[in-house]
C-alpha cells in the first residue's frame, strides 16, 4: 500500500518562521516536523511513499530525506502548486497510487501512542475508506463526525459553529483505489478548497465509510499554531528524556521494520555527529548489539 504526506500550503498561521521554510520542516524537539509522520506510515509497514510539497520547498525536502533507500524505503516528490484542498493530493497521486489503496497523512500532524502503527495497518484493510476519531473538548476548530445509538455514522461536518464535545477527525486517513475518481469530481468549497469532509461523505452515502477512535492514552497534535508547535515538542522532550525512548524516527523504524541492518542504523547515528539524535540512535544501536 503507498502512503502520502501532504505538506504543502503556506503556513501562514506560523508567521513570520515560514516564510523561509515550509512548516514541515520546522523542528519538533530534536528532529523535523515531517519525520514523524513519514515514521509513522513506516510504522504501518509502508515504504513507499509520496510527499507533497509547494514549488519552493522540494529542494529542501529532497536534501533532508533524499530518495529513502537510507531507511530501506522508497520516496517520490510530488508538487502542489496552490493549497487546493486534501482531496487535490488523489489526483496529484494518481499516477503513484495507481488501482490500489493508500493512506494520507497531514505534515503538520503529530500521534503519539502505544500501537498506532499496528492500528493503522490493521485499518487500512478495511474496504471503502476508514478515518479516525478523537475526542475533544470544543469540535468547531475540525472535521467531526456524528454517531447514532449504534455506533453507525449519522453525518459528517466541517468546523461546526455550535462546537461542543465530540470527536473530531485527525489528518490521517485509508482510502480504496476509487478515491482519485471520487476527488475529480468534487466541486469546491466555498472557501475556493476541495474539503475532505465532502470526499468523506461520498464514502458514506456508498455504506463505504468505516472509523476508527483513537485509543485515550494516543496523543494526536496538530502543530498549526506556535502554541501548538511547543506543545509538541515540548511532550516528545519529556518522554524522550523520561524514558530513553525515540519518537518519530525513520531510523529506529526502518530498524525494528529488519528494512535497514544494524551497522547501516550506527552509520546513520554517526552521520548526525555530535547531535543529541544522533547520541540516541548510537545508543539505541549499543543497546542491541553490547
Amino acid at each position: 500500500m503507498p502512503g502520502i504526506i501532504l505538506a504543502g500550503g503556506l503556513g501562514t498561521r506560523l508567521g513570520p518562521i515560514t516564510k523561509t521554510v515550509s512548516k514541515q520542516l520546522l523542528p519538533v524537539y530534536d528532529k523535523p516536523m515531517i519525520y514523524y509522520p513519514l515514521s509513522l506510515l513506516m510504522a504501518s509497514g509502508i515504504n513507499e511513499i509520496a510527499i507533497i510539497t509547494t514549488p519552493q520547498s522540494q529542494p529542501e525536502f529532497i536534501n533532508l530525506l533524499g530518495d529513502g533507500k537510507q531507511w530501506g524505503i522508497n520516496l517520490q516528490f510530488i508538487i502542489q502548486n496552490n493549497p487546493n484542498g486534501l482531496p487535490e493530493a488523489f489526483l496529484l497521486c494518481e499516477d503513484f497510487i495507481g488501482k490500489r489503496n493508500s493512506t494520507l497523512i497531514l505534515g503538520d500532524n503529530i500521534f503519539y501512542g502505544s500501537g498506532m502503527g499496528s492500528k493503522l495497518k490493521s485499518n487500512s484493510k478495511n474496504l471503502g475508506a476508514t478515518m479516525y476519531g478523537y475526542l475533544v473538548n470544543d469540535v468547531s476548530q475540525y472535521g467531526t463526525f456524528q454517531l447514532d445509538g449504534d455506533g453507525n455514522v449519522i453525518y459528517l461536518r466541517e468546523k461546526p459553529k455550535s462546537g461542543g464535545r465530540g470527536l473530531a477527525i485527525p489528518g490521517i486517513y485509508h482510502f480504496d483505489s476509487n478515491v482519485s475518481e471520487y476527488s475529480r469530481h468534487l466541486k469546491p468549497s466555498s472557501r475556493g478548497e476541495l474539503e475532505i469532509i465532502d470526499l468523506l461523505n461520498i464514502y458514506l452515502q456508498e455504506k463505504k465509510l468505516n472509523y476508527s477512535v483513537l485509543d485515550r492514552g494516543t496523543a494526536w497534535l496538530d502543530t498549526g499554531t506556535i502554541e501548538d508547535l511547543s506543545s509538541a515538542s515540548e511532550l516528545i522532550r519529556v518522554v524522550q528524556s523520561r524514558q530513553g525512548l525515540l519518537i518519530g524516527s525513520p531510523e529506529e523504524v526502518a530498524f525494528r521494520n529488519g528494512w535497514i541492518e544494524s551497522n547501516q542504523l550506527l552509520s546513520l547515528g554517526e552521520a548526525q555527529g555530535n547531535s543529541l539524535y544522533g547520541k540516541a540512535l548510537i545508543s539505541l544501536y549499543n543497546e542491541n548489539y553490547n
